[in-house]
This record gives C-alpha cells, sequence and structure tokens, in this order.
C-alpha cells in the first residue's frame, strides 16, 4: 500500500483520538469514528470539550470528517484503534472496550486493511488479544490477509507545549514490511520523528514502563512525603534543597490519578504475574500511590483538630477535582477519593473547578461541583494548581482566623498556606 492510496479510519474520538484524527486530517482522508452520537455532533460543529483542539484546528484539517455510523467507515485501509484501556474494581486490565473496538473492526476488515493499536495495553496484548479476535470475525488470515502495528500513544491532557507532533513517535508492525510502512506513516505528521522498535511486543513494553517507571518515582518522594510529615519538616523545603545537585530527580509529592500513570503499572505487573513472577517495586510504588488519598485527608482532620476546629460539620473547600492542572480530565482523579473521606469524617464539603464539566463530575463521583464561591470555609485544600486559583483571595474565603488552608501542590505563596504536601 502506498500512502497516497490511505484513508484512515481513527476509532476513538477523545484525548488520543481527536488530535490524531486532527493531524492525518491534514494530509490524508480521514474519518473520526465514536460510538458517542453527542460527542461527534460536537466535534462536526467545532466544539471540543476536552480543550485539546480550537475550532480553527478543528475546521483547518481539510480532509478530516466525522461520524458514529460504522458504515462511514466501510471503505477506509488503515484503522487506528484509541479506545480506552482501564482497570477494573480488582485492578487487573480491562479490556472490553479493546475487544468491542476489534469485534467491530473485523466485521467489516478486507484484505489489506492494516489496523494499528495506540491503546496503552501489555506485552504481547495485540497479538493474543486483538488478532484472534480480528481473525474470527472477518474470516481474513493475520499477516496474510490482513496486518496489524502498533504505536503506543504519548498525548499528555492539557499540555499545549509538548502535542502529539513534537514527541518522538515509536512504531511498530506485525511484518518487516509493514512496520516500515506503519513508520512511514506516522513520519508523515510526526515533526519530532519516529522510532521503529523491533516489534509489536516490543512497542506495547515501552509504553507500560513509561508510566511505571514515573509512578515509581513519584511514589519514592510520596513516601518521602509521610516520612517528613513524621518528622516535622516541609517536604518541598528538603527537594528544593536536595535539587541543588546536578544529577537529583526533581519530582514532587501529590495525588497520582488519570488515564495513564495511576493504570498502565497494573497492565505490566498482570502480565508478569501471569508468566510467574511477582513484581515487588511496580506494586509498592501503586500501593503508596493510591493510599495518598487516605493520608492527605487524615492531614486535613489533624491540622483542624490542631487549628482548634470542631470536626463535626465544619465546612471544608476543596479546590480542584480534575486529575491535573488546566484540563478538564477527570479520569481516576484521586480528588474524589479525599472529597468521600473527608465527608466520612462528618465534615461539610464543597468543591470548586471552572475546568471541570459538572455534569460529568457528578455523573462519575457524586460530587455536586459549586458554580462560584460563595461561602467561608472552616478549612480550604487547594488539590489542583489551575492557573486561575492564583487569583482567588484566599482570606476571602476563610472562615475566620483559625481556619487552615493546605497546599497540596506548593501553588499558594508560603504566607497563606497552614501546610504544604
Amino acid at each position: 500500500m502506498k500512502l497516497e492510496k490511505v484513508k484512515i479510519g481513527i476509532i476513538g474520538q477523545g484525548y488520543v483520538g481527536l488530535p490524531l484524527a486532527i493531524e492525518f486530517g491534514k494530509k490524508h482522508p480521514t474519518l473520526g469514528f465514536d460510538i458517542n452520537k453527542n460527542r461527534i455532533d460536537q466535534l462536526k460543529k467545532g466544539v471540543d470539550h476536552t480543550n485539546e483542539a480550537s475550532s480553527k484546528q478543528l475546521l483547518n484539517s481539510e480532509f478530516l470528517s466525522f461520524s458514529s455510523n460504522i458504515n462511514d467507515i466501510n471503505d477506509c485501509n488503515i484503522y487506528i484503534v484509541t479506545v480506552p484501556t482501564p482497570i477494573d474494581e480488582f485492578k487487573t486490565p480491562d479490556l472490553k472496550p479493546l475487544r468491542a473496538a476489534s469485534q467491530m473492526l473485523g466485521e467489516i476488515l478486507k484484505k489489506g486493511d492494516i489496523v494499528i493499536y495506540e491503546s496503552t495495553v501489555y506485552p504481547g496484548c495485540t497479538e493474543e488479544v486483538c488478532v484472534p479476535i480480528l481473525e474470527e470475525s472477518s474470516n481474513l488470515i493475520f499477516n496474510t490477509d490482513f496486518y496489524c502495528g502498533y504505536s503506543p500513544e504519548r498525548i499528555v491532557p492539557g499540555d499545549k507545549i509538548n502535542t502529539l507532533t513534537t514527541i518522538k513517535k515509536v512504531t511498530s508492525g506485525s511484518t518487516p514490511e509493514i512496520a516500515t510502512f506503519v513508520d512511514d506513516l506516522y513520519s508523515s505528521i510526526i515533526t519530532a520523528g519516529t522510532f521503529k522498535a523491533a516489534s509489536m511486543k516490543v512497542a506495547e513494553a515501552s509504553k507500560a514502563i513509561e508510566n511505571a517507571q514515573r509512578d515509581v518515582n513519584i511514589s519514592f518522594v510520596n513516601e518521602l512525603a509521610l516520612i517528613f510529615d513524621r518528622v516535622g519538616v516541609d517536604t518541598q523545603d528538603v527537594l528544593d534543597a536536595a535539587g541543588t545537585k546536578w544529577n537529583f530527580l526533581k519530582y514532587k509529592p501529590g495525588l497520582v490519578g488519570g488515564h495513564c500513570i495511576s493504570v498502565d503499572p497494573y497492565y505490566l505487573a498482570y502480565k508478569a504475574e501471569n508468566l510467574g513472577y511477582h513484581p515487588e517495586v511496580i506494586l509498592s510504588g501503586r500501593r503508596v500511590n493510591d493510599n495518598m488519598s487516605t493520608f492527605v485527608a487524615n492531614k486535613m482532620i489533624k491540622l483542624l483538630i490542631k487549628a482548634g476546629k470542631q470536626i463535626m460539620g465544619s465546612k471544608i473547600l476543596i479546590l480542584g477535582v480534575t486529575f491535573k492542572e488546566n484540563c478538564p480530565d477527570i479520569r481516576n482523579s484521586k480528588v474524589a477519593d479525599v472529597y468521600h473521606e473527608l465527608k466520612e469524617f462528618g465534615l461539610e464539603v464543597e468543591a470548586y473547578d471552572y475546568e471541570a464539566d459538572s455534569k460529568e463530575v457528578k455523573q462519575e463521583y457524586g460530587i455536586q461541583l459549586l458554580d462560584e464561591i460563595k461561602d467561608t470555609y472552616d478549612g480550604i485544600l487547594l488539590a489542583v494548581s489551575h492557573k486561575k486559583f492564583s487569583t482567588i483571595n484566599i482570606e476571602s474565603i476563610k472562615q475566620d482566623a483559625k481556619s487552615i488552608v493546605y497546599d497540596l501542590k506548593g501553588f499558594l505563596p508560603r504566607n497563606q498556606v497552614d501546610a504544604r504536601l
């Protein structure tokens, strides 16, 4: 297949799929597909609620169209799958969206078609899980009638500097020839260049360890925060001092949520355990990070008690519920865990986040966001460092002189806070 002959169907139009559709749509006929009709209707109007793309970007992608009708992608010859790969309540891979997408594509797959997966998976998943579904539902033979590729997504939601085209792309294919084609395809849009991995399994593994490494590093400074809280020193003061050495890695403590860092390590651990190895470091890091919400809630209670506040009925304001700053993404937000933990102590807890979609937050976490801050509070917890939070007059929303401010991000001026994580 030649690049000038491709017609691309991108399955899933979320944080990963939409930027891909926009960039490919500048060069090749591209159809952005999503089963969510409301999402497609919005995109057709030039509206992206994730804030990853502007109306101008959507309209400037000359060869891009959108649809929620499976029949509209029948004539595509390249399919790129960008569906979510979450974990279930037992912290094991939930491959239902990936299986469903593979089943759907298998029913329309034709000879010569290529299916490229971008969804984060464990090493071997594409060939062990997706390919058999494609073969069974299409009655075609893998690497004879159709082919596969894997190119892990590296998009960071909310990051307007390190975008899709400026991050080097890892690519791979099910045969050497397909690997070269997939690499050439992505090279047509990625200005930072590409890296052709030795195999699809290698490409899958590379993605899993990117986020597992970051998770472990964050868990280390989170554990330091737990230790230094007992020592009685400010963790960020210690990190600032240690960071003066050139080879010190400058990670900060915090709540670890989102669609990647708090999920992907479990995929790698799942595969390892299936092969008879119990990963120690990866899972210990996960335990530390998963328990930070409880630590934060307990610390808030201790600060209120120390200030002489009565716990039952005290009013608390949480600033920010998204999993990171300056974006509306609420996936796997650990702030919600803090909210519910504080409620269990008998506190009256409210939350404000101008970035997040109120309906989504209510549906996902049962939290009704404030439209604006009108009240005063016994305690203020800054959980997310959204840019506009710097303009809030913290003193004006404190109930009295004993009200406490707990800053998890080291974002507010030091003289305005009682404690930092």
